[in-house]
């Protein structure tokens, strides 16, 4: 099967802007999209998505549909693919990304680690969450905010995709973390991945829809739970994830885009929670709400 990747290059704010705006839509589809700096056209960022080759013109059309007309003055350009890992393989040089105590960084940069504080080796591939994606990173920045005040006892992941959030925070706390995901593919990565970063006996994985799983009840509550998944899957989970939480816990939110503030803080006021803080990183919306 023939793959192809189409892509914009802009300017970074238009980049993001894109992001934030077609990410949402593709990834409820299932479909790999990438943001990076453009190293034939400095200055400018690359936004991509990745999809089978006999579907690029009526994405082609989508896409201008969603953007408007122009497209931001950019022509969405095709490249046509090998049979290869190329989500991987354009992710691969990725520069590392901060987020307080926070280092992720591909195993390309692990000298660059070395005297972080806290380093999360992560390699793009198939599983969501390398750090760079601004939901990723906005979580990492709540979860410094938290560190700063107070240390939980016991966390939960939902959506773990890579695993980066629940490595991040056993590899800062030494806690016991449930990390789950719907996707048995991510579930495998996060596992590897766990394994790779010294935090396997830490982290327990588990591939699970919502809070139904056996493994919860197990596990018992949490006084920090991580959901960085889409506003309709937050907005469905607020009563179980809240039922999960201790008292004094704090709740994690991202994948969201700005607009989207209000209903989701709604949903979770519902049960109980408060808006702690609203964090924008690069487009991106994370919210921190605790219950009292």
């Amino acid at each position: 099967m023939s793959q192809s990747r189409l892509y914009l290059s802009v300017r970074k704010p238009e980049a993001h802007h894109i992001a934030s705006i077609l990410d949402p839509i593709f990834e409820e589809e299932a479909l790999s999209t990438a943001l990076f700096e453009d190293k034939d056209n400095p200055g400018n960022w690359c936004w991509s998505v990745y999809i089978d080759g006999n579907a690029v013109p009526t994405t082609r059309s989508f896409i201008q549909d969603k953007l408007g007309g122009d497209a931001f003055s950019a022509e969405i350009l095709e490249e046509k693919l090998d049979d290869i890992d190329w989500v991987s393989h354009t992710l691969r040089d990725l520069s590392p990304v901060s987020a307080g105590r926070f280092f992720v960084h591909g195993s390309h940069d692990r000298a660059a680690a070395l005297n972080k504080p806290v380093a999360v080796e992560i390699d793009a591939g198939l599983a969501f969450g390398t750090g760079h994606h601004g939901t990723t990173a906005g979580c990492l920045d709540m979860l410094e905010r938290i560190l700063r005040r107070r240390r939980p006892t016991k966390a939960m992941d939902v959506g773990t995709g890579s695993g980066v959030l629940a490595i991040a925070l056993a590899k800062a706390t030494r806690l016991p973390v449930l990390a789950t995901d719907i996707d048995a593919v991510s579930v495998k990565v996060a596992r590897e991945n766990a394994r790779k970063n010294g935090t396997g006996a830490q982290i327990v994985t588990q591939t699970a829809t919502g809070f139904n799983h056996p493994a919860f009840a197990h596990f018992g509550s949490a006084d920090l739970i991580f959901a960085n998944i889409l506003a309709r899957p937050l907005e469905a989970l607020a009563h179980p994830l809240a039922q999960h939480l201790s008292p004094g816990g704090d709740v994690i939110l991202s994948g969201l885009l700005p607009h989207q503030k209000a209903r989701i803080v709604s949903a979770y006021r519902r049960q109980g929670l408060v808006l702690e803080r609203a964090h924008i990183r690069d487009g991106w919306l994370t919210l921190l709400m605790n219950r009292p």
